[in-house]
């Protein structure tokens, strides 16, 4: 089976690897932001609010340091607004949680507002606009919704015609548009809200469980799988109404080693990997 070589992309400076990671992301203009805090949280109890270290990593190789006061995430996403600013939202929003599991930071760190968007967060992913894109996972099958920075829903997949939609597996943000591509009958799903005609096209697929996917122009590449299937990588092509598959391989790391446990982001044509221990990022390009 054909292997494609995932290329490095950017990595953590070594005078924070003694940190502990919380998360990690790639932002919509390709900046790569990091989490940290000194020592990795304890599970159960309550949650008392802490600070935080934001490393950020662009595309030229500056870095950028940001202190976040009192959050109070223990499992969170984190993805920077194009103000400068960050949203850090916990996984999961239950009891003490629920209130305040968005947290919105000015570029400055400090909490400029927080609100709630719904429990079991599988993905969340700014787009260029500042809006807020959520996809959960089957414990509160709610689907796709955008938020906006101040906590105002501005989308919802509600009514959208999704087959299947009860866990966002994929989701991929670029500009204003997102894909995804979710369980139970991982169709391919376009939401260009910019087209009042038909924000959402649907093409049916027959690559199952894959947990991130990336476009470009007619393509369309699958990333993971259950299983054995871990680390496909299954390309295809639209069209008018599928996504007719061409080819099946394996991404690997750059060293040709598999990912193993990862963290994956999709932005437009980029899947985004970084394997444990979270200190660097590498990337497939579909468009390369």
């Amino acid at each position: 089976m054909q292997k494609t070589a995932l290329v490095p992309y950017a990595h953590l400076p070594r005078t924070h690897h003694h940190r502990h990671v919380l998360t990690s992301t790639i932002d919509v203009f390709g900046a790569a932001h990091w989490l940290l805090v000194d020592r990795a949280p304890q599970p159960g109890g309550e949650i008392r609010p802490f600070d935080a270290l934001v490393v950020s990593v662009r595309p030229s190789g500056d870095v950028e340091l940001t202190e976040l006061s009192g959050v109070r995430a223990r499992w969170p996403h984190l993805d920077r607004l194009p103000d400068g600013g960050f949203v850090v939202a916990a996984s999961r929003a239950r009891r003490y949680e629920a209130a305040d599991q968005v947290q919105v930071f000015d570029a400055l760190g400090r909490e400029a507002s927080s609100f709630s968007v719904g429990d079991a967060i599988e993905h969340m992913l700014v787009d260029e606009a500042g809006h807020i894109w959520v996809g959960h996972f089957d414990e509160n099958p709610v689907g796709i919704r955008r938020w906006s920075s101040t906590g105002h829903i501005s989308w919802t997949s509600d009514g959208a015609s999704i087959p299947g939609l009860f866990d966002c597996y994929a989701l991929n943000v670029s500009g204003t548009t997102a894909w995804s591509c979710p369980y139970t009958d991982f169709p391919l799903v376009e939401i260009r809200l910019a087209r009042p005609d038909r924000p959402v096209k649907v093409w049916a697929n027959r690559v199952r469980g894959a947990n991130a996917v990336a476009v470009h122009g007619e393509r369309v590449a699958f990333y993971g799988g259950y299983g054995e299937e871990l680390d496909r990588l299954a390309h295809g092509e639209l069209t008018e109404t599928s996504v007719e598959p061409t080819d099946v391989g394996l991404l690997t790391l750059s060293d040709g080693t598999p990912p193993g446990r990862r963290r994956v982001v999709g932005r437009g044509s980029r899947i985004y990997v970084q394997a444990q221990p979270s200190t660097a990022w590498e990337v497939f390009d579909l468009s390369s």
